[in-house]
């Protein structure tokens, strides 16, 4: 059947296109793409029912939206995109590298200071240092991402916050006169923080088990053998709970205020999207554990 393809900007004609009945809205962005000899790959594209209506999932099929030949869909740019995994990657590879270098006291911060940093600080480097490799080991190995792409200049905004803060900490860390706290708050900050870094490793592995690969199936996620993972009972979203975790508890082993406001920054951030995948969960599962809270067991 034949679709013609109109611009959500002034309703203007793109072009028409010929597919089977059973073509999802993935094969009309494809056909859009190489029969059209537009610039808009599939995953800059956005197709819609009406100009000014909702995306289309990829995977809906024209025959579940009673689709005909002849009918109308519109098209949007979403402008450049990046995939998700290269997002993540930029973003957590930056503070290693930002931290690290205001480690050794650069002489553009710090002037020129020929003490090294203290064991705190060095223990503050390695910690820093451990959270973000292992991210970086998630992104590549761990994550599946249900959305390939993302705007491209999210990119510039995210690597900011990151890349910003990082320098903002590590610079009150590492500066000379830096007060480190007594041994009592380093120990149970650094037994805090690996705790909260192995509960968030163990929520992603069960997350990463629940959707097969290259699929977008969805479950109700329920805890498994692993003690950390025991927080599904409370939370929705017990990843954020350990991520919030981790920073106060380097905020806590370091006695720095700014450690403190990346983490309640964090948490303001992650209650967010804990709260919209809460509720998703209990529109989507007309069975989920009721007892549940989003990020905050019995509070948020």
């Amino acid at each position: 059947m034949e679709i013609e393809i109109l611009s959500v900007s002034g309703s203007k004609p793109v072009g028409k296109i010929r597919v089977n009945e059973d073509a999802t809205i993935k094969d009309v962005k494809d056909k859009i793409h190489r029969n059209l000899k537009t610039f808009l790959y599939p995953d800059r594209q956005s197709i819609k029912l009406e100009a000014k209506g909702r995306s289309l999932k990829d995977e809906i099929t024209l025959k579940s939206l009673n689709i005909d030949d002849g009918a109308k869909l519109y098209l949007q740019d979403l402008g450049p995109q990046i995939s998700w995994k290269n997002v993540f990657l930029t973003e957590y590879a930056g503070p290693i590298f930002v931290y690290l270098w205001v480690y050794r006291r650069p002489w553009i911060l710090y002037g020129d200071v020929s003490s090294p940093p203290g064991l705190i600080a060095s223990i503050a480097a390695v910690c820093w240092s451990f959270h973000y490799g292992k991210r970086l080991l998630e992104t590549l190995f761990i994550h599946r991402f249900s959305h390939g792409t993302m705007p491209l200049r999210n990119l510039f905004k995210n690597c900011a916050y990151y890349w910003l803060f990082t320098l903002y900490i590590a610079y009150h860390i590492n500066h000379p006169l830096y007060t480190p706290p007594n041994h009592s708050y380093v120990i149970g900050g650094i037994g805090g923080f690996m705790i909260c870094e192995f509960g968030n490793y163990s929520v992603h592995l069960l997350l990463r088990n629940l959707r097969p690969p290259g699929t977008k199936v969805r479950s109700i996620p329920m805890p498994d053998f692993n003690p950390l993972c025991k927080l599904f009972n409370y939370v929705s979203c017990p990843n954020y709970t350990y991520e919030f975790g981790s920073w106060l508890f380097f905020a806590i082993m370091t006695k720095c205020a700014p450690a403190g406001i990346f983490a309640f920054v964090g948490l303001y951030q992650m209650s967010v999207w804990a709260l919209g995948k809460h509720r998703n969960y209990k529109k989507e599962f007309p069975n989920y554990p009721k007892g549940r809270t989003a990020i905050l067991p019995y509070i948020l």
